[in-house]
Order: structure tokens, then C-alpha cells, then sequence
């Protein structure tokens, strides 16, 4: 055990030695990397704020229910026991029908035409505020609550749900084939830089092979290699985005006192920038991989 973790060390010193030797080059490489990851996760990051933002602008979506006319109290009870069971369901709130009609007087500015009706023309209502606010749950909500005795309308205003539901499914669209390419683009660049390292060390890995090298020591310190450049460039990336951030939150938290508003983009979570750091390293470490096992066995097939 202890040879397994001394052999994998001294391949991982070897690696920074090898980064360290060429430093501009490797420094532009890490660059080049770091630019590529931050477009999608920069988009990813913007896609977030815009949901954060569109959700905090419309606020939650809520359900009208409307009962019939004459409903009894045993009646308007058991409804409000069946949403509050109802597992799509945060909270409700009862609207008697004297109390709509009190804010309908006061909203519409027509007191005099509505207190010359005989009766009450408005229903008892409940107002309910959904867990979830996707436009395909609201959908379901709706049409089960339509189903019930005494229930008379449920009326959903899911537009805005639609239309941000497909601006951001349209936006995860083109992040994931944005991400897809410039993957294929980043392990093609690590697939180079160790192709060039093996091509000025080819001698030596044919005299380890007489010598009676593994394959597995060969490729260590180049998978290393471009596992640490992956890594750097994931770093670099982090640095890209929560710099832009930090710029473009100077420019909106101006925008936003001139219309007395409280605007911000917020940096992706810890999560995320773990995340980025790892998928990183395995880019480096699969363009790595990639390159010397061709190169293995080209010289194996000589």
C-alpha cells in the first residue's frame, strides 16, 4: 500500500515539475481551458438569477377555488380539509363571499352600483398557494380540484408559468449543447499538450518499456498531468465568473437605486463550484488518457 501511494506521488511532484518548467505555455493552456468553462457555467449561473429574479418579480402562482352558490358550511369545511391534504398544497386562505364582495367595492371604485344589488352575486372562494409552481403541477392541481362536489370554478393564470417554463427549458438546451461542445474542445486541447509531451520524451518511455516499465507507470505522470491542468483551468474559470459577477453587480446595484429596487446576482453555491472543479479534472484526466493510450499503442504495434 504504501508503494502503490508512494509511486503515485512521486508521478504527481514529477507533474508539477512539468508545469512548472514551461509556465507560459501551460499558463496559457489553463487560460484557454478556464475561458471554455466559464461560458457554460457562466450561462448556468445567469439562468439561475434569472429564475431567482422572474420568481421574486411575479411571486407564487395561486389557485381561485369557487364554490357553488348556496354552499353549505359542512360543505365549504370539507373542501378546505381536502386541500389542506392535498400533497401539492402549502397553505390556503378562505374568502367568504361578503368579504370578496367588500374588496371588490373598494378595488373597483363602483360602491353605489354594488350596493344597489339585492344580493350577493359573488361565491365563497378559497385562494390557494401551491408547493410547487411549474405550470405542469399547477395544471394537475387544477384539474383535480375541478373534479369535486360543490366546486364550481378553479381559475389558474399559468401563462407567466408557460412562458418562463420554456424560456429557461430553451436556455438548459442550449447550456448543456454548449457544454457538450466545449468539452469535446477542452479534451481535444489536453489530447495535444500531452501528445507534444510524450513526442519529446518518446525515447525515454521506449527505454523504460525495454526496461520492463508498465503501461499503468507510463501514463501515470501524464494523467496527473492533465489532471492538474483540468483542475487549473477549473480554477480559473471560478475566478472568471465570480470577477464578471463582482463587475456587473457594480453596474446593476446602480441601475437598481434609480428605480428604488434591490437587485443582485448571486455567485454560484459551493456545490456548483465544486462541481466544476471536478468535472474539470476529468476532462483533463480523459484528454489525458486519450492521448497517451493512443501513443502506447502506436508504439506497441512497431
Amino acid at each position: 500500500m504504501m508503494n502503490w501511494l508512494t509511486q503515485h506521488l512521486r508521478a504527481l511532484l514529477f507533474s508539477l515539475r512539468r508545469l512548472l518548467a514551461t509556465p507560459v505555455a501551460n499558463l496559457l493552456n489553463v487560460l484557454v481551458i478556464g475561458l471554455a468553462l466559464s461560458l457554460p457555467m457562466g450561462l448556468y449561473v445567469l439562468l439561475q438569477n434569472v429564475q431567482s429574479l422572474a420568481d421574486r418579480a411575479v411571486g407564487t402562482p395561486q389557485l381561485s377555488v369557487f364554490m357553488n352558490m348556496g354552499v353549505g358550511k359542512d360543505d365549504i369545511a370539507r373542501i378546505g380539509r381536502q386541500l389542506k391534504q392535498s400533497e401539492a398544497v402549502d397553505h390556503i386562505e378562505f374568502v367568504p363571499r361578503e368579504q370578496a364582495l367588500e374588496q371588490l367595492k373598494r378595488s373597483t371604485g363602483l360602491a353605489d352600483v354594488i350596493g344597489g344589488l339585492t344580493q350577493n352575486p359573488l361565491p365563497d372562494a378559497y385562494v390557494v398557494y401551491p408547493k410547487r409552481t411549474d405550470a405542469q403541477t399547477l395544471e394537475t392541481l387544477r384539474d383535480e380540484v375541478r373534479k369535486w362536489q360543490k366546486v364550481e370554478h378553479v381559475q389558474l393564470d399559468a401563462a407567466w408559468a408557460h412562458k418562463l417554463e420554456s424560456l429557461l427549458k430553451f436556455g438548459r438546451a442550449a447550456l448543456l449543447i454548449l457544454a457538450v461542445l466545449l468539452s469535446i474542445a477542452l479534451v481535444a486541447v489536453t489530447f495535444n499538450t500531452i501528445r507534444l509531451q510524450i513526442l519529446t520524451r518518446r525515447d525515454e518511455i521506449e527505454i523504460s518499456r525495454l526496461i520492463g516499465a508498465t503501461n499503468g507507470f507510463i501514463r501515470r505522470p501524464f494523467l496527473y498531468f492533465g489532471l492538474l491542468q483540468g483542475l487549473l483551468g477549473g480554477i480559473a474559470a471560478w475566478l472568471i465568473i465570480s470577477l464578471s459577477l463582482h463587475l456587473l453587480n457594480v453596474g446593476l446595484i446602480e441601475l437598481a437605486q434609480l428605480y428604488a429596487s434591490n437587485l443582485a446576482l448571486f455567485a454560484p453555491s459551493a456545490g456548483d463550484g465544486l462541481a466544476l472543479l471536478l468535472f474539470s479534472a476529468c476532462l483533463g484526466w480523459l484528454g489525458a488518457w486519450l492521448s497517451v493510450v493512443q501513443h502506447l499503442w502506436r508504439i506497441e504495434s512497431k
